[in-house]
């Protein structure tokens, strides 16, 4: 069992090119192979017509899963598919372990309709501190890696979200409305404003991905599930970036958040955003 952060710190060092790997393979074995040749018996609804799984997103999390566990001792996984089976497994995130928090597809939809916007996310965390994650893009070739206090890297390369120029319009983008109560509805019509141009959100991680490049200066997004944020929160943080729930509390991934939430390019930006939502 790890004792300390230190020791998975040390960990990280030695063994973050084999989390990496894992996650290329993940996405070389189960993902690439079926993008655009999904037979109908391969894709289910889970929740509803724009939640949906597929074989791709079940066998390589199950990869994942088992790889993971074994390159660090004492963790466990947390992944999106095992949730949706038993919803008790998502408690880990409060426990004493390292957690690995998986989601093996993020937009799902957008794989399933052919579009190579979609990624693979792997977040390492303990005692609800994000500490190491891996996002990547396989029908893109993007590879984003982040290190708490050791940076963001896109394919090897330093990011740094910056801040928007002065005097333009702030893109931010928002969720889905299938996934917002009525409150949180009307707390992103605040977005609706001078000086803002909003549009639906696609996959998390890889909005995410845009504002730690500085392409996308935030996001409002009004869930919680972890393995959709806790990878890309890291990644912008490393990058320069914040992320502010209403309260203007950093988001906490073990939830109990004030919703909706934003990440941003800067700390100006953060605040504008939430002052937004919250007039509404």
């Amino acid at each position: 069992m790890i004792g300390d952060t230190e020791t998975i710190e040390e960990f990280l060092v030695h063994s973050s090119a084999d989390v990496e790997e894992a996650v290329r393979t993940a996405a070389a074995a189960e993902i690439m192979p079926r993008f655009r040749k999904l037979a109908a018996h391969e894709v289910d609804q889970k929740t509803g017509p724009h939640d949906l799984v597929t074989d791709a997103d079940r066998n390589a999390e199950r990869y994942l899963t088992e790889v993971l566990g074994g390159l660090l001792t004492g963790s466990v996984v947390v992944g999106e598919e095992a949730v949706h089976a038993d919803p008790e497994t998502y408690e880990a995130l409060q426990g004493d372990a390292p957690v690995w928090i998986v989601d093996p597809v993020d937009g799902t939809r957008q794989f399933v309709h052919g579009d190579p916007a979609f990624c693979t996310l792997v977040a390492l965390a303990r005692h609800g501190v994000v500490l190491a994650s891996w996002s990547y893009a396989p029908a893109l070739g993007l590879m984003a890696t982040a290190v708490r206090g050791g940076g963001a890297l896109l394919d090897g390369v330093p990011l740094r979200s910056g801040a928007p120029e002065p005097g333009r319009d702030l893109e931010v983008a928002t969720s889905h409305p299938d996934y917002t109560t009525d409150a949180q509805k009307r707390a992103l019509l605040g977005l609706w404003a001078d000086g803002v141009r909003t549009r639906p959100c696609g996959s998390a991680g890889l909005e995410y991905l845009a504002v730690a490049r500085g392409e996308l200066d935030a996001t409002a997004f009004s869930w919680e599930a972890a393995w959709d944020h806790a990878a890309g929160l890291l990644l912008v943080e490393e990058a320069g970036g914040v992320h502010r729930t209403l309260t203007g509390e950093p988001f906490r991934i073990a939830g109990g958040n004030s919703l909706p939430f934003t990440t941003a390019r800067d700390a100006t930006t953060a605040r504008r955003v939430v002052d937004l939502l919250r007039a509404s």
